[in-house]
């Protein structure tokens, strides 16, 4: 029998309707093996309800919202490199110290005999003084190389610290050394006090003074 819920008239099994009221039947569920129905209050309260935190009291899971230029932020606190120290600058060289002595060429033959040229801490150019071609020789031999066997750039010597050399720059007829092998342009030999130097027909001598 099924027992109307709005009238209570007991309506014979197999009918969707009340015979008294016309009201719709609820028949109840068969229970399942073993045991009773859930009730109706029980399964709901088993199902969470849509959109809850499956634990009560959970917070809900935070959303990082992304930076505007693509990548993550870096995490607050995060050290950052230091900047590179800028290297020391090595200290600039001493300049070179002046020689410790005076040098200077004496004319022993050809030209004007005993006639002297100081020498300068650094180059001296010998050779003959030309205002056309720019040459203006520290060591002017113009008035001593009356047949132009001297170039106009004939050699260079070099006064540096304590040393002094000289070398042939593209003479014509050479550059020789206490009457030695002719110098080959661009090779310096070293000097000393006594040694003699031969450009064109005119004999040099060096003269090196120490200063007191």
């Amino acid at each position: 029998m099924i027992k109307c819920s709005e009238c209570g008239y007991e309506n014979l099994d197999g009918l969707d309707y009340c015979d008294s009221c016309g009201a719709k039947l609820v028949t109840a569920e068969k229970p399942a093996a073993g045991g009773e129905p859930p009730k109706a209050e029980e399964a709901a309260a088993e199902r969470p309800a849509a959109g809850a935190a499956v634990e009560a009291g959970a917070p809900a899971p935070e959303t990082q919202e992304p930076s505007h230029d693509g990548e993550s932020e870096a995490p607050t606190g995060e050290l950052q490199p230091k900047p590179a120290a800028a290297e020391p600058q090595p200290a600039a060289a001493p300049a070179a110290a002046a020689a410790p002595f005076k040098a200077k060429f004496v004319v022993v033959r050809g030209g004007r005999k005993g006639h002297e040229f100081p020498l300068e801490e650094g180059n001296n150019q010998i050779g003959r003084w030309d205002p056309d071609t720019g040459a203006f020789p520290e060591v002017d031999l113009d008035a001593d190389d009356p047949e132009a066997k001297i170039s106009r750039r004939h050699a260079l010597v070099r006064i540096d610290g304590g040393k002094i050399t000289i070398e042939d720059i593209g003479s014509l007829n050479g550059t020789y050394v206490n009457r030695g092998p002719r110098l080959q342009p661009g090779n310096p030999v070293e000097l000393k006090s006594g040694d003699e130097v031969i450009v064109g027909k005119t004999f040099l001598k060096l003269v090196v003074e120490p200063i007191s």
